[in-house]
């Protein structure tokens, strides 16, 4: 069992920036994060220094992929505010001082390019868990890949990634000579998730900094090629993930996705906000479990209600998408690893996602090329 102890020794042997101090010593590291046989390590630095720092981190990798039982390591870079020493987060530049993680984020946030062969970023987001956000992202990445283009999905919820069962896949992806990662392709979608590189039973317990880490990974160190769409199954919520990727691409729009209950609305309201602050574009709401039809007796239940994110698309004047039911049709299919689009692609559920996708693609048709990223300042 590889120890956090372990790995410090090793960096320790590894000088930091000003070619002298161990890494470890200079208080730019973060937390070393152990799961399984993999070590994950983020170093802090301005934005402008990230390519002076590669070297340094390529040496930190050698390092602790040097120790026994180390299948492999990612050390990667982060512009999060500097921590104490010891590698302990500490209260950074600005903070105490009125303001707050806003400044080093928005700092961050300038001039970040867009991946390279990837038209356009599509996120399909949702306030809070439980309302069918994998499943919806994953349909409906089908169902564009099923329109003719060319499509990728990341799964960005790095705690919960559910891209592997829902995609069927259980092989790794290919680390090619140049450290980057071939996805793997099912049904002509290319998928990456975190959850192709850990442990499937292991807890992801990681800070913001590495969870910003992985993201950036999962994004820039993947051969996705040339794409006409990535869409993107943001975790719940409006935490670390979703500024992460507001903040380094520049996302085309995102999509919403709720139940039609209050309870589930007013945490989409958030979400909506969220990007709106952001200057993201919110391509349109979609109502997941919008009804059940009893398969026995044909009777109609609003099991969680109906209309309810319909109407809300109309409050925000937002665009409605579509509304996709509550059926064990689609539980099944997704348990299976066969999606409902690939699995029974002339059913009314495959419908109901076909037609989801024929109104993103048309407004991401319609509206303008892929913008720069965004300027973050959070007060």
């Amino acid at each position: 069992m590889i120890t956090r102890d372990q790995v410090l020794a090793a960096l320790a042997r590894v000088p930091g920036p000003d070619g002298a101090t161990p890494l470890p010593e200079t208080g730019l590291m973060s937390d070393v994060a152990i799961n399984g046989d993999r070590v994950y390590v983020a170093i802090r630095t301005e934005p402008a220094r990230a390519a002076a720092m590669e070297p340094l981190c390529r040496a930190a990798e050698q390092a602790i992929a040097a120790l026994p039982g180390v299948a492999g390591a990612l050390v990667t870079l982060t512009a999060e505010s500097t921590p104490g020493a010891g590698g302990r987060p500490g209260p950074g530049p600005g903070r105490g001082a009125g303001q707050g993680p806003g400044a080093s984020r928005a700092a961050a946030g300038r001039n970040r390019a867009a991946v390279p062969g990837v038209r356009h970023i599509v996120a399909v987001a949702s306030g809070k868990g439980g309302v069918g956000k994998s499943t919806t992202a994953c349909n409906l990445a089908l169902a564009l890949s099923g329109l003719g283009l060319s499509v990728g999905l990341l799964d960005a919820d790095i705690y919960g990634p559910s891209a592997p069962r829902l995609f069927g896949i259980s092989e790794k992806p290919e680390m090619l000579e140049n450290r980057m990662l071939k996805p793997p392709v099912r049904w002509g979608v290319k998928v990456m998730s975190i959850g192709f590189l850990v442990d499937p039973e292991a807890a992801i317990i990681w800070r913001g900094p590495m969870v910003m880490s992985a993201l950036q990974q999962l994004l820039r160190e993947v051969v996705w090629g040339d794409l006409d769409v990535l869409v993107v199954d943001m975790p719940p919520g409006t935490g670390d993930a979703q500024l992460t990727m507001a903040q380094n691409v520049p996302l085309a729009g995102a999509v919403i996705v709720s139940t039609p209950q209050d309870l589930a609305l007013i945490d989409a309201r958030r979400g909506v906000a969220m990007f709106d602050k952001v200057d993201v574009p919110v391509l349109g709401v979609a109502e997941n479990m919008s009804t059940f039809i009893c398969p026995a007796c044909g009777t109609r239940s609003d099991i969680f209600g109906h209309g309810g994110a319909r109407h809300e698309a109309e409050r925000i004047g937002a665009p409605f998408l579509g509304e996709i039911p509550l059926h064990m049709t689609i539980r099944e299919t997704s348990d299976a690893g066969r999606p409902v689009v690939i699995s029974e692609p002339d059913g009314p559920h495959a419908a109901a996602y076909r037609s989801i996708a024929e109104a993103v693609a048309s407004r991401l048709v319609a509206g303008a090329p892929a913008r720069q990223a965004p300027r973050i300042v959070i007060d």
